[in-house]
């Protein structure tokens, strides 16, 4: 892993990365797989906020000048008074066992905790994700259960597992 993991807006340029990561079932690996949906989403949503917004975002990940993948969050009331974010990360294929996904989530909580008045952020996987799993673990989030038949992917209905970081959690 090179020493300038950063996470950085998303730029025109980089748009085909998040259409792949979602759209190319090669690029989107087993665990991202969902089926085809609105090609243009991500487009539409640039153009709009530059994949910015109150409720969510999406940033690049990058090491230096090479494009990894991305990370977004997105606004979940957990009451009335209180929201926390919800996290996620896709990766290319090449960037994947070298320990980027776990510094993209350590980053992306800091970024977070710096810039909201959030306390919670949270990541949901499934069960069999042992790899996101461990690099979640490997950020500082702690497993909090299992929650059962909770996605549908590839024809099934898959366990999922819910992790989280609290603001006052001690940093990794």
């Amino acid at each position: 892993m090179g020493d300038q993991i950063g996470l950085r807006p998303v730029e025109e340029d980089d748009l085909q990365i998040l259409e792949d990561l979602t759209q190319d079932p090669e690029k989107a690996g087993e665990f991202a797989r969902f089926g085809w949906f609105d090609p243009g989403r991500y487009r539409r949503r640039w153009a709009e906020n530059g994949l910015i917004g109150e409720d969510g975002g999406t940033l690049l990940v990058v090491d230096g000048d090479e494009r990894l993948g991305f990370v977004a969050w997105r606004r979940r009331q957990t009451t009335p008074a209180a929201y926390c974010w919800s996290m996620g990360i896709a990766l290319l294929p090449e960037a994947r066992g070298r320990g980027y996904g776990t510094e993209a989530h350590r980053l992306l909580a800091r970024y977070l905790f710096a810039h909201t008045t959030v306390h919670r952020i949270e990541a949901d996987t499934e069960v069999e994700n042992v790899a996101e799993q461990r690099a979640l673990e490997k950020a500082g989030f702690s497993r909090e259960g299992v929650m059962r038949g909770c996605g549908w992917r590839d024809g099934a209905w898959r366990d999922g597992v819910t992790y989280s970081l609290l603001r006052t959690d001690p940093a990794v």
